[in-house]
């Protein structure tokens, strides 16, 4: 009796030594990823991939995995994966900002890659690397910014709808779908995305080291190749992206192929497809109107 007393005891020991040293391997990989999985690899000659898929809206992922890239010291150079039409000035601007503050305080090597398209806000981020490697057929360009207003007015009229609107000053309802905008209300829309169009524009003069006046004719929102913006100097070499994960191993001495870690992707719904796709053609998202860098 007292021998299987002993042998239950000893399992259970065993049982519990599991669970604790489990425990720990968690707790030590949440304090090292903040929580998200990444793929595990050895601690010396890592490159860390950050992807930005589709429209640039919720920065916070991004700039968080920017974050806790530029706090681990085992990886040594980023690579940023853009397959983006742009979309929101503020969200471009929060991980343009963020990459900045990787390359500068982190001081870690940080190379664009761009794929099918990188295009307004997305170039715009890319700007804030040491290097950008486009593919010779990559979509980018698109430099400008665009404020979209539905207009329902002849809908209401119809339907027989008819708004009042009790105001404090003459352009609070600036923008408004159930009436035209005036004249003055277009123009004070205008001086303010101009003011955010220069913003883009120094960006460029400060990332890529061009003359604001080599800028400016192709800054008018057209849109162009990978080959066509290695002419024009808005990119520095055409590759794809092992290119650019070698390139960024390279730029921080890494001898030999680096070990690549990334977040796990997430998964997006049909349901969040179909309300990005009726945002674009309405001009309208769950915040109202807003500036956008975007391709169109």
């Amino acid at each position: 009796m007292s021998r299987n007393r002993w042998l239950l005891g000893c399992a259970l020991l065993i049982a519990a030594s599991v669970v604790i040293i489990g425990l720990a391997f968690l707790v030590v990989n949440l304090a090292i990823t903040g929580g998200d999985r990444l793929t595990l690899s050895p601690l010396t000659g890592r490159v860390g991939l950050v992807e930005i898929v589709g429209e640039i809206d919720d920065p916070e992922s991004v700039v968080d995995q920017l974050d806790r890239m530029q706090r681990d010291t085992s990886i040594r150079a980023v690579v940023l994966r853009l397959d983006s039409p742009g979309g929101g000035v503020a969200a471009s601007q929060e991980i343009y900002e963020s990459v900045k503050k990787l390359r500068d305080e982190g001081k870690k090597p940080v190379i664009a890659s761009m794929g099918g398209v990188a295009a307004s806000g997305a170039y715009y981020v890319a700007c804030a690397a040491d290097s950008i490697v486009a593919n010779a057929g990559t979509l980018t360009g698109s430099i400008g910014v665009i404020m979209t207003f539905p207009n329902t007015e002849d809908l209401f009229r119809k339907v027989g709808i008819r708004f009042e609107t009790i105001k404090t000053g003459k352009y609070k309802d600036i923008g408004t779908m159930w009436r035209p905008m005036t004249d003055e209300e277009r123009k004070l829309l205008q001086d303010v995305l101009s003011n955010v169009y220069d913003q883009f524009v120094d960006a460029i003069v400060e990332g890529r080291g061009l003359a604001r006046e080599d800028i400016l004719p192709y800054a008018d929102g057209r849109i162009f190749s990978g080959d066509q913006a290695l002419e024009y100097g808005f990119v520095d070499r055409l590759g794809d992206l092992d290119d650019s994960i070698r390139l960024a191993g390279e730029m921080a001495g890494i001898t030999g192929q680096p070990v690549v870690v990334r977040k796990e992707r997430r998964h997006v719904s049909f349901l969040d497809l179909v309300d990005n796709k009726m945002n674009q053609m309405t001009g309208l998202s769950s915040h109202g109107p807003r500036l956008e860098y975007r391709l169109r």
